[in-house]
């Protein structure tokens, strides 16, 4: 046996904001804004509406698919970096709002890298016994930490929330090989300054692009495969050409990539699993599968998975 994904679900808020949108209030335009990015809308959730709140949504949604009930979790890992507060984490206030009493439950803060943290943390704990079903959420609310008048940051993000229930799956599927690593000294170049985010667009794009397709092909040749042997590619959603930088350090066409950015931006943490939801409802992602997933994040921080699709 080895830990897998049993069940996944999502939550995207109602509201779009196109570029065109954008264009309105800030100094921009559809065309810049998707040449440089990919992207061509993103959703925002209302005031009403925090990160809690799509953390559950998406939660609720998994453990369903997963055939389980609150009870059966051991465990839950939320991932994110727009909490609704310091203190209590997001993961106690759906530990209580699940109903799943008792259990451990905490936050990562990897930004962007956090959802493949939590996923490595699980894998741990069920490879080891100690639990048997582990929640994992990427969730943000970036829109509540983006300055809307700086037009470097503003057209990047939007908000959604994603969950896996990892468990026990049978031989030769679930996460075949991993890769986590963080640079504190990259820290000044993607952070969050007093309420907003701040950005050197720059070094994180050279960041990113080597480090990115670095990781990719570390855990293909860590899982003993080939760059053939990868049916799909999802990175982190963040900027087209970072993505398309990674898909061609592992030399595998452009159908084999998985791309959700242009109707969701960046969405941090909840980026990766997000693109995978979507991809499985899609009907793309079949049993036997083989998943790349790698992103990278503030902090800086990184992270990277192969994962073999089935239970």
């Amino acid at each position: 046996m080895s830990a897998g994904i049993l069940g996944m679900g999502k939550f995207i808020p109602e509201r779009v904001v196109t570029n065109t949108d954008l264009e309105k209030v800030m100094d921009t335009s559809d065309e810049w804004i998707r040449t440089r990015t990919g992207i061509e809308e993103r959703r925002i959730a209302n005031d009403e509406t925090d990160t809690s709140d799509m953390a559950f949504a998406a939660a609720e949604q998994a453990i369903k698919n997963a055939g389980l009930t609150a009870s059966d979790i051991d465990l839950i890992l939320v991932a994110t970096v727009t909490p609704d507060h310091p203190f209590p984490s997001v993961a106690c206030m759906l530990q209580d709002r699940l109903g799943a009493r008792r259990i451990p439950a905490m936050d990562i803060s990897a930004a962007c890298s956090g959802f493949i943290y939590g996923m490595v943390t699980a894998k741990q704990f069920i490879d080891n016994d100690t639990f048997h079903h582990v929640l994992v959420v990427g969730v943000e609310k970036l829109s509540k930490i983006t300055n809307w008048d700086d037009r470097g940051t503003a057209v990047l993000f939007g908000d959604a929330a994603a969950a896996a229930v990892l468990g026990n799956v049978s031989e030769g599927h679930g996460i075949l090989s991993f890769e986590l690593g963080a640079d504190g000294s990259g820290g000044s170049y993607l952070y969050q300054d007093g309420k907003y985010i701040k950005m050197n667009g720059r070094e994180v794009f050279k960041f990113a692009v080597r480090q990115m397709g670095e990781s990719a092909v570390h855990v293909v040749e860590k899982a003993g495969l080939k760059k053939e042997d990868i049916d799909y590619l999802i990175p982190h959603q963040a900027n087209i050409r970072i993505m398309e930088a990674s898909r061609e350090r592992l030399e595998i066409p452009e159908e084999k990539m998985i791309k959700t950015i242009q109707k969701y931006g960046n969405t941090s943490a909840s980026s990766i699993p997000l693109a995978l939801v979507d991809a499985v409802e899609e009907g793309k992602v079949k049993d036997g599968d083989v998943l790349v997933m790698v992103g990278f994040g503030g902090g800086l921080t990184w992270g990277a998975l192969t994962l073999k699709w089935g239970k």
